[in-house]
């Protein structure tokens, strides 16, 4: 991938991205001289998560791309026409929404707190429905318009069904929003595919929440999440949507063979819905 490719001087607008997954893309994206808009929350230090929005964008910049950091809360209807309102009066459209915001409560029913069900509804659902809807007037006017989720695909063993309802509901949810809208949209030609990481990814909620440290020494690190999807945007709109990928295959279709430099180890750990 290189400096002129079909990134160059395009804008991608993304929910969260102040670390993990969300960050890796928008770095890899501006290392291919994009534009990028990251709408988060984050906009002081917490010591139980690194990065703000506004080191992400540095992040960004240093990369080589530009950079907009939009204090704002996906799930606000206001705080995302901000976030498109800016990145039209600062970049002059937008071309990639990529909806990378989540919450994680990997919880049984009876364990899960009412709260914790609402704010995942709310972040996955809610939040990527605003702000796919609000770039959707924009992605109109782009000559390569993509909708791109970080969602799996829909996956109805009772394994998974029945490991964490409310999660895999509103995970599914994104899912299913996205390949809506890769039919509803077909006729602008706006592409809208889901992308899915074959293997658990090295990030703070894999620490926190699913294993611990020997997790993340199973895990691979975003960057693998983060040539796949720029793999996926690179693509033609009209010829590429409607799927729900796994970042693993799109990569082999790319021509790539050797994943050891993504880490993980020869016995890496398969991520959620993800079968043997």
């Amino acid at each position: 991938m290189t400096a002129n490719s079909t990134l160059a001087g395009r804008t991608l607008l993304m929910s969260g991205g102040s670390r993990g997954i969300g960050l890796s893309i928008g770095i890899a994206a501006g290392r291919l001289g994009a534009n990028v808009v990251l709408l988060a929350k984050t906009d002081t230090p917490n010591p139980r998560l690194p990065g703000t929005v506004h080191t992400a964008a540095q992040a960004i910049q240093d990369a080589g791309g530009q950079a907009l950091a939009v204090v704002g809360d996906v799930r606000e209807e206001a705080d995302v026409q901000r976030a498109v309102d800016e990145a039209v009066a600062r970049f002059g459209g937008i071309d990639f929404c990529v909806n990378n915001a989540s919450a994680l409560a990997p919880l049984k029913t009876e364990e899960l707190p009412v709260k914790r069900f609402d704010l995942m509804q709310q972040i996955q659902l809610r939040g990527t429905f605003l702000l796919t809807r609000a770039a959707i007037p924009h992605l109109r006017r782009s000559p390569h318009p993509h909708i791109l989720s970080l969602s799996p695909p829909v996956n109805l063993s009772p394994r998974w069904l029945g490991l964490h309802p409310a999660y895999t509901m509103a995970k599914y949810g994104m899912t299913l929003l996205t390949l809506g809208w890769a039919a509803e949209l077909a006729e602008a030609g706006i592409a809208a595919n889901a992308l899915w990481p074959r293997t658990l990814i090295a990030t703070a909620a894999v620490r926190n929440l699913l294993g611990g440290d020997e997790s993340m020494q199973r895990a691979r690190s975003p960057e693998v999440m983060a040539d796949a999807a720029m793999a996926v945007l690179r693509r033609s709109p009209r010829d590429c949507t409607g799927q729900a990928f796994i970042d693993e295959d799109v990569l082999r279709a790319e021509g790539v063979t050797d994943f050891s430099g993504y880490g993980g180890g020869s016995d890496v750990l398969l991520d959620l819905y993800v079968d043997p």
